[in-house]
């Protein structure tokens, strides 16, 4: 999938800097679905061709997704089984 496609799927940038004020260079983004249960990207620097993927964070071993479509299922799934506490 593209950035772009990343992007549309509704995850958020994150820079990565040593020093405050650094010029903005490797990033990576991310999805927090639930606490514990978030979705990220490679940085930007270990993307090859435009070719981003989707990874489930911390997890052994790596689930990944390549396809926008199979991710935005993934999310649509995730969301709609989200139990609201009810009062």
């Amino acid at each position: 999938m593209t950035e772009k496609e990343v992007q549309l799927l509704g995850f958020v940038k994150e820079v990565i800097s040593e020093y405050e004020g650094e010029i903005e260079s490797d990033y990576y983004y991310v999805l927090d679905m639930v606490d514990g249960l978030t979705l990220i990207t490679p940085t930007n620097d270990e993307v090859k061709n435009n070719e981003w993927y989707v990874e489930f964070f911390n997890t052994d071993p790596l689930v990944r997704f390549n396809k926008m479509e199979e991710v935005q299922i993934l999310v649509n799934k995730i969301t709609n089984a989200i139990v609201k506490n009810e009062k």
